[in-house]
């Protein structure tokens, strides 16, 4: 959740800090990073900024996941190897992440 990976960068010069997850990127990645984790692992869309919900995607985490508004729509928490490293997340999550909570895939909007 706190290690958000970019897209690989078209732009070796990282000038294009920001930019889309195209297919070509997608199937990379699906290959060379994703393969290996399972099959069942939930991957979870991430709103954009303005609430719209139509933005390209630009970056990736592993997080956890509980559906916490719902049965479709919930919240992302931090994995169990980050809060055990961060004390500033163990001190804002504290034992607010329910025992539902599974790990996913979160793919977040450019911007």
């Amino acid at each position: 959740m706190t290690n958000q990976q970019q897209a690989p960068s078209p732009d070796p010069d990282g000038e294009a800090p920001d930019r889309p997850l195209t297919l070509a990127v997608l199937r990379r990645l699906v290959r060379a990073n994703w393969s290996r984790l399972p099959g069942d692992t939930l991957v979870v869309l991430s709103p954009d900024a303005e609430g719209n919900l139509f933005s390209p995607f630009s970056s990736y985490s592993l997080a956890r996941y509980a559906p916490t508004h719902g049965e479709l729509v919930g919240d992302v928490f931090p994995l169990p190897e980050e809060l055990e490293n961060d004390e500033s997340l163990r001190e804002l999550y504290g034992d607010r992440i329910p025992d539902t909570a599974i790990t996913a895939l979160v793919l977040y909007p450019l911007g």
